[in-house]
């Protein structure tokens, strides 16, 4: 697996030459461009129209489809191959929003503000659908080419006008006019194509790279849950006598393996007033964690910690809405937890780091969902009360040592593999958003990789 990881196959750039002559934009943050380049508003290539197309229907509307947020946020190409929302709009709304090859759609508003002004462009014509609400819809004039477009609302510079414009406090949003005065470097019409054209080619390229590094991430991942299942479940000697485990999800565990249940090894507690503790959340990738060593938990920590739940290393925190997904286990760290976490401390003498992988395996994590329940399958809550008539599996406490080592040793270096595609995911994401920006900015001249 290491061997596939370090091939060199990544994207590297190829030397590419300035133009021949630059002059100033007159625009402080673009700087130069090429001699016959222009900078230019927006609204004097292209109109601007924001979408006030809603899924909601009324009668004496035509049926139709919607290009939405997902749709543009997660494509570069609009195509028939989009699976599209299906609506109603009036015939004057129709004739406004109905999209053409070319056309150009953006996020007008989100809840991020580095999520405004993500471009898809529109290829092929399509009869029936048409710009849907939270986009804006940009139709450009004979002089510019909407893929050349499309690239720059991409680009580093270009992009980051938009984000500045972005008003909201929770909600960022964009409105016409600073789409409309945006600024952009353009190029002659048949430069423009022959600049997109040169960036689908490397863009696709790229991002058949991308796939199959995230393809491999998926296949750790996968290999890492199936070797802590079966350490877990069947200990490491694999000529041990078996013996049915009389549990629906597990077939059979090692003869000698005893059971216990969860409310024997666990009792629930809920000690409050320790606002000065480090606060800790649980990740079904990592189990209890410090909250501030992650920046990608957006659940906003108030500031009275009064009711926030104290953790002592060994105690079993459970995210109780998702439990099915992985989301507990024992910590190793003493902080303080959100009050709508479940506590439990340790009464037993097993060892910490079996039980964790345990509870965390992915058999276990399909039995959390059957004892979960609620309106939105997304926040089923576990009940407590079935938690604990679990019955847990326990080989001998020397047996549990080895298994231990033996899983985090295996998962730390798997980890290791899997922190290292991530590295290189990121390089080329950012060679690519590099590649774009240079391209459409007029600081790389690529006309003649183009000729080739």
């Amino acid at each position: 697996m290491t061997e596939v990881i370090e091939r060199t196959d990544e994207v590297h750039p190829r030397r590419f030459w300035p133009y021949p002559a630059y002059r100033d934009s007159g625009v402080e943050w673009l700087g130069r461009i090429p001699a016959h380049w222009e900078a230019r508003r927006l609204k004097t290539m292209a109109s601007v129209q924001l979408s006030n197309v809603d899924k909601l229907s009324e009668e004496g509307q035509v049926p139709v489809k919607l290009c939405n947020y997902v749709d543009v946020y997660y494509n570069d190409f609009i195509t028939a191959e989009v699976e599209f929302m299906r609506a109603t709009a009036t015939p004057e709304q129709v004739r406004r929003f109905l999209l053409r090859v070319g056309d150009v759609v953006i996020t007008k508003d989100s809840e991020a503000w580095n999520d405004i002004a993500v471009p898809a462009v529109v290829g092929e014509d399509l009869s029936d659908v048409l710009c849907g609400y939270h986009l804006a819809h940009i139709k450009p004039g004979r002089d510019l080419d909407g893929r050349f477009l499309a690239r720059q609302f991409s680009g580093i510079g270009t992009r980051d006008q938009f984000h500045v414009a972005a008003n909201g406090i929770t909600r960022f949003g964009l409105g016409g006019d600073a789409i409309r005065t945006g600024l952009f470097p353009v190029a002659p019409i048949e430069e423009q194509r022959a600049i997109a054209d040169f960036l689908d080619r490397e863009t696709a390229k790229i991002d058949a790279l991308v796939a199959q590094k995230e393809r491999l991430i998926d296949l750790l991942q996968e290999k890492r849950a199936a070797l802590v299942t079966r350490a877990v479940t069947r200990g490491l000697d694999p000529n041990v006598p078996m013996k049915d485990s009389s549990v629906e999800w597990l077939a059979e565990i090692p003869a000698h393996w005893e059971t216990r249940k969860i409310k024997r090894l666990f009792g629930h507690t809920k000690r409050l007033g320790f606002p000065e503790r480090t606060v800790l959340s649980v990740y079904r990738e990592y189990g209890v964690i410090e909250k501030s060593s992650r920046d990608d938990n957006f659940n906003r920590t108030p500031e009275d910690l009064d009711t926030y739940q104290l953790v002592n290393p060994g105690d079993l925190v459970i995210n109780k809405m998702k439990a099915w997904q992985g989301s507990l286990g024992i910590s190793s760290l003493s902080g303080i937890t959100s009050p709508d976490y479940v506590v439990y401390t340790p009464d037993h003498e097993e060892n910490d780091r079996f039980l964790h992988h345990f509870l965390r395996c992915k058999l276990f994590a399909s039995v959390y969902l059957t004892i979960s329940n609620g309106i939105r399958p997304s926040q089923w809550r576990i009940e407590p009360e079935r938690f604990e008539n679990l019955v847990v599996f326990l080989p001998p406490p020397a047996e549990q040592d080895q298994i231990a080592t033996f899983v985090d040793a295996e998962t730390t270096k798997i980890d290791a593999l899997v922190a290292k595609v991530y590295e290189a995911l990121d390089c080329l994401m950012e060679f690519r958003t590099a590649l774009i920006s240079a391209a459409v900015t007029g600081q790389i001249d690529v006309r003649e990789a183009v000729a080739r």
